[in-house]
């Protein structure tokens, strides 16, 4: 069993870091926030003093952090102790160049790294069934592959490091726009006077099939369960997918990608969020759109 050290225990990292435990990893946790330390105490996870603590004798240390600065400023400080040889695996979403700069920092440090950014929610992250999109070495993922595989059910080695990241922000980029266009359909379908239980019928099977209709429909009483269902309480902030799409859009404008469709879709969660439903699930969309 390895000793593993996990920073940032708020509603996905609590929840993974609990998983490993229950495997049977000697797992130790730090979080910057008192009321998250309180919680993962409260939750049964050994709590350390500070970052540069619980990486002292941490064979794995896995960071869940808000953004790409943050990392950055964790990971000098946790690097500075770390033995040579460890692990470094980062499931933040943050831009593809400071995932980038965390590997070249590891590399200094003679430390392997992997840079793990995760989708399936809340959900996914309490019940081990996260998908990993990872970039890094193959070396680096082997090591890493058996600490997935406890929190996730797939874990897909996309290249080298900051290939997780770019993968998650062009994964997340096609969700937001799809999301927004079962929103503009289920709700047009209901002023042309379509039944939305028929339309998820004729799409769930059709060629307008996909998760946000199949699995995520924004619609309630329709299809699986769904945020739509719980009054749109959030399995995945609007807040959160205006953060992705930032992401997508900082990274075309890196490359010169022509995202039309994203950067619109940046712009109506934008104003989702600014119209005070950041805490509301992103399918919640389908009222923002309603309005206008």
């Amino acid at each position: 069993m390895a000793k593993i050290s996990f920073i940032g225990l708020g509603n996905m990292g609590l929840p993974m870091a609990q998983n490993l435990a229950k495997a049977g990893h000697d797992v130790i946790g730090f979080d910057a926030l008192p009321a998250a330390r309180e919680a993962a105490t409260s939750a049964g996870l050994t709590i350390g003093e500070s970052n540069t603590q619980v990486a002292e004798t941490a064979e794995i240390i896995i960071l869940m952090l808000p953004n790409g600065q943050i990392v950055q400023d964790v990971a000098k400080e946790v690097l500075t102790t770390l033995s040579k040889g460890s692990l470094l695996i980062d499931c933040s979403t943050i831009d593809v160049s400071s995932a980038k700069a965390l590997h070249e920092m590891a590399k200094t440090a003679d430390v392997h790294s992997l840079d793990a950014p995760v989708s399936g929610g809340i959900g996914g992250a309490a019940g081990g069934t996260l998908t990993f999109m990872v970039g890094g070495s193959t070396e680096a993922f082997e090591i890493g592959a058996p600490y997935f595989e406890i929190m996730g059910q797939k874990a897909v080695h996309c290249g080298d490091g900051g290939s997780g990241q770019s993968a998650k922000i062009c994964n997340n980029m096609m969700l937001g726009i799809s999301m927004i266009a079962t929103c503009e359909a289920f709700a047009m379908a209901e002023k042309l006077g379509l039944s939305q239980s028929a339309l998820f019928d004729v799409v769930s099977t059709s060629s307008g099939s996909c998760w946000s209709v199949n699995t995520y429909c924004p619609v309630p009483g329709v299809g699986p369960q769904s945020p739509a269902d719980n009054d749109y309480k959030a399995g995945f902030a609007a807040a959160l997918m205006l953060k992705d799409m930032d992401l997508s859009q900082q990274a075309a404008g890196s490359v010169e990608a022509a995202t039309p469709l994203g950067e619109h879709a940046t712009r109506l969660y934008k104003q989702m969020v600014e119209d005070g439903q950041g805490g509301a699930d992103f399918s919640a969309i389908i009222h923002h759109l309603d309005k206008k």
